[in-house]
């Protein structure tokens, strides 16, 4: 299992938008096959990062979900409404891989 944490530089002014975004991708992407953890829009501490964070199964799977997000309309006019707005200065995709498991044994 690998997980994907996408980080967003946002433009502070526009955090309503992208909470749009946000509310948006949690319809869109868990019905194209990843397992959305959840989008997280700055609340303390810094006012430009954000968080998109979900699992998929390989980097073969991925492939397949990029291509259904792709697909799906709500994904399109997703994309199209982040390319209008231009709340999203930059984003970065990484995948990650699980190594501190398993965790603590409850006594």
């Amino acid at each position: 299992m690998l997980t994907c944490v996408i980080r967003y530089h946002i433009d502070p002014t526009r955090k309503e938008a992208f909470e749009t975004y946000a509310r948006n991708w949690g319809q869109a992407i868990p019905r194209n096959g990843a397992d959305l953890i959840g989008y997280f829009a700055p609340h303390e501490g810094s006012s430009t990062l954000a968080y998109g964070i979900y699992n998929i199964p390989s980097l073969a799977a991925y492939e397949t979900y990029r291509q259904n997000l792709a697909s799906d309309p709500l994904g399109q006019e997703n994309y199209q409404f982040a390319q209008r707005e231009k709340f999203i200065l930059r984003e970065d995709r990484t995948f990650l891989r699980l190594a501190s498991a398993p965790h603590g044994n409850p006594q």
